[in-house]
C-alpha cells in the first residue's frame, strides 16, 4: 500500500507518539534527523525516490514537538525491505522505533511477510531492538558502510525466524 493511498488506514497512537505516513512536506525534518543520527546521511533525493515509490510504505512519528522518526521500506517481488529507519537522539530507547515497526507490520497486513534489512555489526542497540522483533542475522555485508568500511549484518524476519530458524531465509551465509 502507498503512503498516498486514499485507503489508508487511520493513523495509530502510541503513548505521546503519533504514527502517520511520511510526506514531503516532513523531508526538512527527516535531513535534519539524518545527518544527526547517521554518519553518512541519504541525501534529499534518495528521501523523495522512497517517497515516490507506490510500492513503498514509509512512516513518520511525531510527538508534541514535530517529527522524532521514521522509517523507509520498500518492496521487492515478495519481500519488504527495511531501507532506513531514524529516531532523533534525544528521543531513542523511548520506543518509537518499536511503534514504527508495528505499524509497518500491520499496514503490510500478512502473517506471512518477509522483511529484511542491514545493520551495522557495532550498532547493539538496533541489534538487539530487531531481535526483539523477531528478526535473525542471516548473513554479512563485507565493507558496506562508505564512512569507515564496517561490515552490515544481514537480518530477517519472516515466520521461519519468528519460530527461531533459518529455514525460509534466502541463502544464509555466516554471520
Amino acid at each position: 500500500m502507498s503512503q498516498r493511498s486514499t485507503a489508508e488506514p487511520p493513523a495509530r497512537r502510541f503513548p505521546g507518539v503519533e504514527i502517520r505516513a511520511l510526506s514531503y512536506p516532513d523531508l526538512p525534518q527527516v535531513i535534519a534527523i539524518e545527518r544527526r543520527v547517521f554518519p553518512t546521511p541519504w541525501s534529499l533525493a534518495m528521501f523523495v525516490l522512497e517517497l515516490s515509490k507506490q510500492s513503498g510504505i514509509c512512516l513518520a512519528a511525531v510527538d508534541e514537538g514535530g517529527l522524532v522518526g521514521y522509517m523507509i521500506c520498500s518492496r521487492y517481488d515478495t519481500v519488504w525491505h527495511i531501507m532506513n529507519i531514524a529516531v532523533d537522539l534525544d528521543r531513542q530507547q523511548r520506543g518509537i522505533a518499536s511503534a514504527l515497526l508495528a505499524e509497518l507490520y500491520r499496514r503490510v497486513g500478512e502473517e506471512t511477510a518477509r522483511f529484511t534489512l542491514e545493520v551495522r555489526r557495532s550498532n547493539a542497540v538496533a541489534i538487539h531492538l530487531y531481535e526483539r522483533e523477531g528478526f535473525r542475522a542471516a548473513g554479512t555485508r563485507r565493507r558496506y558502510y562508505q564512512d569507515n568500511g564496517e561490515d552490515a549484518l544481514v537480518m530477517w524476519r519472516t515466520p521461519a525466524t519468528l519460530g527461531g530458524t533459518l529455514d525460509d531465509v534466502p541463502n544464509p551465509g555466516p554471520v
